[in-house]
């Protein structure tokens, strides 16, 4: 048997992807989310990851009925994975955004540690570079976009994102557990990517996303490889695709759409100004789809 992981927020755009793949993998899954994931093996139960019981049960409950037959009580989780959240701003007032995003990491993270589970990812997100949420046309402070940026949203969502990452540092320290954020950048899902021509003849419209995605498909290989990698400690890895979505050079494009700021590395080929080198070199993450393959544009 698979080891057993709960899945926070599995019924998302994200986890939709994710859950069908790490099942390939061989894991057992419980989904824990507000609404159902209509999966034939992969159960749901209903829940708030705002309420710390509801999470502590959630980590220790059977994933079916089967499991009764066993005769034994289930006992915790082996992973888990959170990306339950108010997925963005403009749904909820920020406060309540702020507040459901930072208490549910918090509740996860603590019920995890507490249970002895030493192994979480949890999402993050790319808003935290603080331009994707921004009031007016902020700039970039430099490229690329790394894990050391000096991270400085000001809306409630990034700002709940660079929160729940000290939550997690602090927790690792703690417990000397294996806890991984995920900066995750825009997530394409398969039947998105007729966007991307209009994405390439309209660079403006993709700076606060600083030209970079992430394929559905490929964030749940990044999960699959934070929980095969251990011991790492606390780490932060930005969860994106390998290019820029952009018909030019990175640093040509780059010199053009943000002149004046600076460059800390050369910037080789179509590199996405949202790097992963760092997902790449550590989890040995290798993207499946390119957007280029994808929409038939060939190889830059």
């Amino acid at each position: 048997m698979g080891k057993r992981i709960l899945f926070t927020g599995g019924t998302g755009k994200a986890g939709r992807h994710a859950l069908p793949w790490l099942l390939e993998q061989g894991y057992q899954i419980l989904n824990f989310d507000r609404a159902p994931f209509a999966h034939p093996t992969i159960p749901t139960l209903i829940g708030d990851v705002t309420d710390g019981a509801q999470v502590f049960n959630a980590m220790t409950s059977h994933f079916g009925r089967d499991a009764l037959r066993g005769g034994e009580v289930a006992g915790p989780v082996d992973a888990v994975v959170h990306f339950a959240a108010i997925p963005r701003i403009f749904i909820n007032p920020d406060n309540e955004t702020f507040r459901v995003n930072v208490m549910g990491t918090y509740n996860v993270i603590e019920a995890a540690m507490k249970l002895g589970i030493r192994k979480v990812v949890i999402a993050s997100s790319e808003t935290t570079y603080g331009v994707c949420f921004a009031e007016g046309d902020k700039a970039f402070h430099e490229f690329p976009l790394e894990e050391e940026y000096d991270v400085d949203p000001m809306d409630s969502y990034g700002l709940s994102k660079v929160v729940n990452e000290r939550t997690a540092r602090a927790f690792a320290a703690r417990f000397k557990a294996d806890i991984y954020a995920l900066r995750i950048a825009n997530v394409i899902e398969p039947h998105e990517y007729g966007r991307f021509a209009g994405f390439v003849a309209d660079p403006p419209s993709r700076k606060r996303n600083a030209w970079s995605y992430i394929d559905a498909r490929d964030l749940a290989q990044i999960v699959h490889l934070c929980l095969q990698t251990d011991g790492l400690g606390y780490q932060v890895f930005n969860a994106v695709n390998d290019t820029i979505t952009a018909d030019q050079p990175t640093a040509a494009f780059l010199a053009r759409w943000c002149p004046g700021v600076k460059v800390t590395r050369p910037m080789v080929g179509y590199e996405a100004p949202l790097s992963n080198r760092k997902a790449r070199e550590m989890l040995g993450f290798k993207e499946r789809h390119d957007w280029r393959r994808e929409t038939g544009a060939g190889q830059p």
